[in-house]
């Protein structure tokens, strides 16, 4: 049932759909789902639909109507549709009771100290089952799916076409097997993989993470004569490595400790942050860093990594996933990386979460991913530590699309969001026209380092000379929602 209509504001109008908390006991209560609708610029050539999904799970995706302004071509011929799912934002929230704690998670624990993240998931996953009461073991991706084909049905379409991004992947394959004959054109950007466990994808993560950390000693060292940190990319490591060393014995080079310095190296995911943590890394090895830079980064990735969900959902929909019971498996990962790479904060990737200690039933397991519809698109990046492109290359190949891959590009979402007329053109022609891209086709990034020559030392430009922090404050407000 759609009610709630409400007149548009900048040329968006907003409703409510009313749906089941429990579609298999539709007696037992039901949950409102706020929307917002974009209509076609140009009626007479209008196609239907184009619902969308921003990620999470637990991303508010009321606003993501906005996100296709620049793709004039869409915007005349689809409504767009945005929607905050079941639990989030203006439709009914799912809430957990807030979880504190006073132990230590740091990036590089002691054997004694692993116990203190499964103490702390335990404790979410209790306070979240306390918070959300029945409604938790239904806000679910299946569920969500079901309440977009609602939503499908109220506006009167027989089909959608959707653009997920991030876990909205996964919500548009799973929309796609349980509904393949209401689903048309599909674009599944930074895309999981579904044919693993959100665990599973978390190793896929940290190799992202160490890989991006690799190819940045490599450029760093094909550019000694400016940094002077080293001419391969061993030495450029060693660099790290000595003052992580240093770090273990107190403050050092502006930072508190060597968990703080672990998640700055976390910058080398973006190639625009290249030049600037180089230089930053060269000013500590000197004794000449600023003191209240190490700070400023930390405080530039922390926003960058705030989590956009509504408290509840997340803890709630990747429990849909199986995870190890017992802790010490996640322990021997967790020293792994401990021991081998800690930098970019892998060590809590490995840790246990809530769902180790998951405290319902799930209703139902997630279904086999299949495709029965027409063929779309998955969108994916080179250095993307979210959703890796190993996780692209198999959602591709799974369904049986075509894969864009954007090279050397560290950036999470494309599609409309990045200004990268390669991936845009591609995928407007076949949002409006259904003409699918090359089976395999690379975009150039536009998450581009800075232009300093290899070899001899290199005059740097402005731009280059500008402090960490600036750079990653500027990734952090660029940064959409997922």
């Amino acid at each position: 049932m759609l009610g709630g209509v409400g007149h548009p504001v900048d040329g968006v109008e907003c409703a409510t759909v009313i749906v089941p908390m429990d579609y298999r006991n539709p007696g037992n209560g039901n949950l409102e789902i706020a929307i917002s609708r974009k209509k076609a610029t140009d009626p007479a050539r209008r196609r239907g639909v184009l619902m969308t999904n921003p990620g999470g799970p637990g991303g508010s995706g009321l606003g993501a109507v906005h996100w296709f302004n620049a793709q004039t071509d869409v915007l005349r011929v689809y409504d767009v549709i945005g929607m905050d799912p079941r639990g989030v934002g203006r439709s009914t929230q799912l809430r957990c009771v807030a979880t504190r704690s006073d132990d230590e998670f740091p990036s590089r624990p002691t054997d004694s100290q692993l116990s203190n993240w499964s103490e702390y998931a335990r404790a979410v996953e209790e306070n979240c089952q306390r918070g959300g009461g029945e409604m938790r073991r239904f806000v679910s991706t299946m569920n969500t799916a079901r309440d977009m084909d609602v939503i499908r049905g109220a506006l009167g379409e027989k089909k959608i076409s959707y653009v997920g991004y991030s876990y909205g992947t996964q919500l548009g394959a799973v929309y796609g097997s349980m509904f393949p004959a209401r689903l048309d054109r599909s674009v599944l950007d930074s895309a999981l993989d579904p044919l693993k466990t959100w665990h599973e994808q978390d190793v896929d993560v940290v190799d992202a993470i160490t890989d991006n950390l690799r190819k940045w000693t490599e450029w760093t060292a094909a550019r000694n004569g400016t940094y002077g940190l080293g001419s391969t990319a061993a030495a450029v490591r060693g660099e790290l490595d000595a003052i992580a060393a240093k770090l273990a014995a107190g403050p050092y080079g502006g930072y508190a400790d060597v968990t703080s310095f672990d998640y700055a190296v976390g910058a080398t995911r973006y190639r625009r942050s290249w030049a600037a943590f180089s230089r930053h890394i060269a000013s500590i090895k000197a004794g000449a860093a600023d003191p209240g830079e190490a700070s400023a980064i930390v405080a530039a990735l922390r926003r960058g990594d705030i989590e956009p969900t509504s408290a509840g959902t997340y803890q709630a929909v990747v429990c849909e996933w199986d995870w190890f019971t017992d802790v010490n498996t996640y322990y021997n990962d967790m020293k792994r990386w401990r021991d081998t790479n800690p930098y970019g904060g892998t060590v809590d990737y490995m840790a246990p979460t809530n769902c180790t200690f998951r405290a319902f039933t799930r209703p139902e397991t997630i279904p086999a991913i299949t495709r029965e519809y027409p063929a779309g698109i998955v969108v994916n990046s080179d250095g993307d530590t979210q959703t890796p492109l190993a996780n692209g290359r198999v959602m591709a190949g799974h369904l049986n699309q075509p894969l864009i891959s954007v090279s050397n590009d560290g950036q999470h979402g494309h599609y409309a969001l990045r200004r990268n007329a390669c991936v845009d053109a591609l995928v407007n022609k076949y949002l409006v026209a259904g003409i699918l891209p090359a089976s395999r086709v690379t975009c150039a990034g536009t998450d581009i380092a800075e232009t300093v020559p290899p070899g001899a030392a290199a005059a740097l430009s402005g731009s280059s000379s500008r402090p960490l922090s600036d750079v990653l404050a500027e990734i952090a407000a660029e940064t959409k929602p997922f």
